[in-house]
């Protein structure tokens, strides 16, 4: 096939988007040079977010919408086929607010895919910000390979004056094809640095400098097409896969000054919560009256409990956990309570639904959440 040509290899159609796949070859309208047999192969998947967003000014940074697509954004980057051959897949194309059940199945099987094709040695994902951190985690339990998989996006829109997403995409691109980020688990390249898609989080609702994992670190940082690592690589301690199952219904619930334990009892009664996430006060503070809540929940209906933290860093340890109740004047021993560790809510309740998927007991659950974030 002529170097300079995009070879349409299939194109489906869904209910809200098109599933387009193409492959780019070196020397085509992504500019660049002819490739030679060393030059990484890279799959781009595309999902949509504020990465393919547009507004209607080079000032609006809020109230934009999606509207570009993976190719559209590949074509920005000129660059691109220096750094290596790229084949780039539209799954979706919504806000990552939109991202639920079918569409991170979708996502699972596409990535699940690409790398088990002896083609790539990579897989870069655009992704929205919002929940980012969350399809990272998931893939980081779900999908075990010593290739790179990079999660990319962007704060600002294409039309922003100063976007951030081309050049986001571009160095994620770069890392995914760097020898050294093979066996360090799901990445997360954003504003020149890269986080463990595993411990990062989104820390501000804004500013550009928004991933971060304080306590844990970057491993590493892009300055001038440089990719610096700052340690060997690994993945996260302890790390385990799990068999991806129908995802059991699993709620967050924010501890707060006056919180009304009824809600517990709503939830496991009323909405059929097989488990609860708690976002504590401090490192596993909640009032006596939600605490029994908690246990009557448990005891009941068989929910676990993880208590986890509304605090960005720190964790939960067993200790502060209130494995011992006083009830009507009789002490209870409650089991089915379980630390988060380091692990804030919207990981534990992926942590806990995989768990909950796998038909693991209370035991078996701590264990896991001890193995992987210090807490059980």
């Amino acid at each position: 096939m002529p170097a300079d040509t995009t070879e349409v290899v299939c194109d489906d159609c869904h209910t809200v988007f098109h599933i387009r796949t193409a492959r780019s070859y070196s020397g085509s309208s992504l500019g660049g040079s002819t490739s030679t047999l060393k030059t990484p192969r890279i799959k781009v998947i595309g999902t949509g977010g504020t990465i393919a967003s547009k507004g209607e000014s080079g000032s609006q940074t809020a109230g934009y919408h999606v509207d570009l697509t993976i190719e559209d954004l590949l074509s920005s980057i000129p660059d691109l086929s220096n750094v290596c051959e790229l084949e780039y897949e539209q799954i979706l194309n919504v806000d990552s607010k939109e991202f639920g059940e079918k569409e991170l199945l979708m996502l699972h099987e596409a990535v699940s895919r690409s790398i088990s094709d002896d083609l790539f040695d990579g897989v870069v994902i655009t992704h929205g910000t919002d929940t980012m951190e969350e399809t990272a985690f998931l893939l980081q339990l779900t999908v075990n390979t010593s290739k790179p998989i990079v999660m990319a996006g962007s704060m600002r829109p294409s039309t922003a004056i100063s976007a951030d997403g081309p050049m986001n995409l571009y160095q994620a691109i770069c890392v995914a094809c760097n020898k050294e980020s093979w066996n360090r688990g799901v990445l997360i390249a954003l504003n020149d640095q890269i986080g463990s898609g595993f411990y990062i989080t989104k820390s501000n609702a804004n500013s550009l400098d928004t991933f971060k994992s304080v306590i844990q670190g970057y491993l590493g940082n892009i300055v001038n097409n440089e990719i610096h690592y700052f340690f060997p690589a690994s993945k996260p301690t302890g790390i385990q896969y799990f068999k991806l199952a129908p995802f059991p219904k699993v709620i967050v619930l924010y501890a707060h000054q006056g919180f009304d334990p009824q809600i517990v009892r709503l939830c496991a009664s009323q909405l059929n919560v097989q488990g609860i996430i708690f976002a504590t006060m401090g490192a596993g503070s909640l009032s006596k009256e939600t605490n029994i809540e908690l246990y009557k929940a448990w005891k009941e209906f068989g929910t676990p409990i993880v208590f986890s933290k509304r605090s960005m860093d720190g964790m939960v340890p067993i200790a502060n956990l209130p494995r011992e109740l006083e009830i009507e004047g009789k002490t209870v021993q409650f089991e089915g309570c379980m630390a988060s560790g380091y692990l804030n809510p919207q990981k534990s309740r992926i942590l806990l639904q995989l768990c909950l998927g796998a038909s693991m007991n209370d035991r078996q659950i701590a264990d896991i959440f001890k193995t992987l974030s210090f807490g059980g």
